[in-house]
């Protein structure tokens, strides 16, 4: 799976199937995406590569800890390593070919605009969950029909 930034200088691959997404409903997702959510998924380091475009990534970081990367010509955010460097963070957004992923989880729904009306499919979490029961849900194989 391959995913790009909107001018297309900023490109990755995927190796392997996708986890589940997530969507996060805090403030800071709204600000850095200029929408009601934040849809994403992480996956590990060793399954992730840029491909080209690498150097035009740009960062902003909060003083709590909170980061954006994003591309120096459209502004796209962009992956980036987690803090502990196993795993990307990924945009879904970005990503070419998006029809095997699938909506699992809302998080911090407790801190959602007013305006965000919050689909009926995933679990809810008013707050950010136990790294390892949302590392289960965005793991976890679709059932079989």
């Amino acid at each position: 799976m391959r995913g790009k930034c909107l001018c297309g200088a900023i490109e990755f691959e995927l190796l392997g199937k996708p986890p589940n997404l997530y969507q996060c409903h805090c403030s800071q997702c709204r600000r850095v995406t200029g929408s009601s959510a934040n849809a994403a998924f992480r996956i590990d380091a060793d399954r992730f590569a840029w491909t080209t475009g690498k150097e035009r990534i740009r960062k902003y970081v909060t003083e709590s800890g909170f980061k954006s990367h994003f591309c120096a010509n459209c502004g796209s955010p962009v992956p980036n390593l987690t803090s502990d460097d196993k795993a990307y963070w990924i945009p879904a957004g970005l990503l070419e070919d998006n029809g095997e992923l699938e909506l699992v989880a809302h998080l911090y729904v407790d801190s959602r605009a007013s305006w965000d009306v919050i689909a009926d499919v995933g679990t809810k979490f008013a707050e950010m969950p136990d790294a390892e029961a949302l590392d289960r849900l965005l793991q976890a194989s679709k059932p079989v029909e």
